[in-house]
């Protein structure tokens, strides 16, 4: 079979999400996500805070916490439904088969635990290893992640060192199994310029010597354009575009992505005292998007009437390998 016919890695239709607080009445945090994940591809998954990004890559690994929970929908991978599964299977999943590198390296890894337990337990857990085969095998991961002095890091606890190297060992833990997907959740946060580089270098040197596609997770349209190969990008939990990055950035077709284009302006024009463009009004709460309507419209410099009557669907709009969600582009 050719590869242009071969199924994707990982493939998520219709996801559904909400949280359901005691005595409260439910919220939807992902409302019908759906996109695919070829193999050695990365996809990156764009928008502002609170759209649903890490909910949605949280929801993947089944990792929702009460009062969260999965409504409905699909996750495959390779043609197997993660939601489907028992508990034990998914453990098997995770980390062997879909590695997870969390936004926040100081909350994620153990604080009473080395950085070598930790990553000794790591590899344990995905291979038939002796505790010295696999300190051997940590030794060498700090190593690859460009740690220097790796025996006098294994002794080290996380607060010990800094946010650049924690992101690190997360990448080490994330990639050391080997899996075939690898979930980056806003890996750069809080990072300067030039660790954020070097994280990023990192990431695709890692995903081309072991052939893994990544899921990036970001609001940051710069990483995107540089770093991966396509973009869905959420808003107020849906997925409302999905394009090639080429494409994406030479021609966006939902307002909203054009508009957080537009806002991503160039210094130069900063630097000359021009007026920034910027996307007016707030997006809106999870809690109070009243279907059925557009949860863009509010904020549309497009919207017509029908906007705030008609919930828009994810249509091609006559550009197959582009939905977008939009009533300009037929939307029902």
């Amino acid at each position: 079979m050719s590869s242009i016919n071969r199924p994707a890695l990982l493939s998520v239709e219709n996801l559904h999400v909400s949280f359901v607080p005691p005595g409260r009445s439910a919220t939807l945090a992902v409302r019908g996500v759906s996109f695919t994940l070829d193999r050695r591809e990365t996809l990156g998954i764009v928008g502002e805070s609170g759209c649903g990004k890490s909910v949605t890559a949280l929801s993947l690994l089944r990792l929702i916490d009460p009062p969260g929970r999965i409504d409905s929908g699909r996750v495959e991978l390779d043609g197997v439904d993660l939601l489907g599964i028992s508990e034990s299977r998914m453990r098997e999943v995770r980390g062997a088969r879909i590695g997870w590198a969390p936004q926040d390296p100081l909350t994620s890894l153990n604080p009473v635990l080395t950085i070598g337990a930790q990553l000794v337990e790591t590899v344990r857990a995905h291979r038939k290893l002796s505790r010295s085969e696999a300190t051997h095998e940590a030794l060498a991961w700090l190593e690859r992640v460009r740690i220097p002095g790796g025996l006098q890091r294994m002794r080290q606890y996380p607060y010990e060192m800094s946010g650049g190297m924690r992101q690190r060992v997360m990448l080490a833990m994330a990639f050391a199994p080997q899996p075939e997907i690898v979930i980056a959740d806003e890996p750069t946060t809080a990072l300067d310029v030039t660790v954020q580089a070097q994280i990023l270098d990192l990431m695709d040197e890692l995903k081309a010597d072991l052939g893994t596609a990544v899921l990036l997770i970001t609001h940051d349209l710069g990483i995107v354009a540089q770093r991966a190969d396509r973009v869905a990008v959420m808003y107020a939990g849906q997925i409302v575009e999905t394009s090639s990055v080429r494409d994406l950035f030479a021609g966006a077709r939902h307002p909203y992505t054009q508009a957080l284009l537009a806002a991503a302006a160039d210094a130069s024009s900063a630097a000359n005292g021009e007026p920034l463009p910027f996307l007016d009004g707030q997006p809106p709460r999870i809690t109070s998007i009243t279907p059925p309507s557009c949860a863009f419209a509010a904020r549309c410099p497009r919207r017509f009437d029908r906007c705030n009557e008609i919930s828009p669907d994810l249509v091609s709009g006559g550009e197959p390998n582009r939905p977008v969600r939009c009533l300009l582009y037929g939307g029902v």
